[in-house]
């Protein structure tokens, strides 16, 4: 029930990484269960929209927090913006993913991926976690990825980042459970954001970003979660029955007809 929902993780959520796709639409879940929202992300244009469709679809309170989450105190000037209020779920949704060969990719995009997909995620976790452990009850939500699961050719760092994401959480979820505090790994594959679009126009098992948002809070309690029945069976497939050089081709050929010209 939405009331419960917003007694247990409310009165405030952040969603890092917020501008549009999976960010606006878990803005737009946590909305729906009454939640007030405060939006994080670096393009002030495009926090005002998703802003205006919030305001068309529900009463709750909404904050912009303009940030650029490659910057080593991102969390912490989030954190100051919002410490007049209680936050009681944090999504860190934001994400980099540099493709391509990685030796023709720039070191620079690489580390700085590095900083939005691991500094990020585990200086929010740090900032916000605390505060929730003290008042025992709360969430923590990371956007993981099924790259998280083997090497992934052509996303190579991505994929790192998202396995650290997995360990992360899963470690969370063991050591803040006893605080009233769930922590969940959200290990998405191909969805209908326009971020994955710029590459492909579909992949096998696309969902939509509202149902990975919708299933995602409907787990919360579990460690990890992977949405939608075809990438569930195909994670199972590639984890627990082929051997592991077999999954990372599987996954390097899937990869060089997204983002490798013919």
């Amino acid at each position: 029930m939405p009331a419960d929902f917003a007694s247990r993780y409310g009165p405030w959520a952040v969603v890092a990484g917020a501008s549009e796709g999976l960010g606006a639409a878990f803005a737009q879940s946590l909305a729906r269960r009454g939640l007030n929202v405060a939006l994080i992300a670096r393009r002030p244009e495009k926090l005002a929209e998703v802003r205006a469709a919030l305001a068309k679809s529900s009463q709750v309170q909404v904050r912009e927090l303009v940030l650029d989450l490659t910057q080593a105190d991102a969390a912490a000037q989030a954190a100051r913006a919002l410490a007049d209020v209680e936050v009681g779920l944090c999504v860190y949704n934001a994400a980099l993913s540099p493709h391509g060969l990685f030796l023709t990719q720039t070191l620079e995009e690489n580390l700085r991926a590095v900083d939005v997909n691991v500094r990020g995620p585990l200086s929010f976790a740090h900032h916000f976690g605390k505060a929730m452990a003290a008042r025992r009850r709360g969430a923590l939500l990371f956007l993981s990825s099924l790259t998280a699961f083997q090497g992934s050719p052509l996303l190579a760092t991505y994929g790192a980042t998202k396995s650290f994401n997995l360990a992360f959480a899963e470690a969370l979820w063991d050591e803040l459970r006893g605080d009233g505090v769930d922590v969940l790994a959200v290990c998405a594959g191909a969805t209908r954001t326009p971020n994955f679009l710029k590459a492909a126009s579909t992949a096998p098992g696309m969902l939509e970003p509202e149902q990975v948002a919708e299933e995602a809070l409907g787990r919360l309690g579990a460690p990890l979660m992977i949405p939608g029945a075809f990438n569930r069976f195909a994670s199972f497939l590639m984890r627990r029955l082929l051997p592991r050089r077999a999954t990372i081709s599987i996954m390097g050929t899937q990869a060089r007809k997204l983002f490798l010209p013919p």
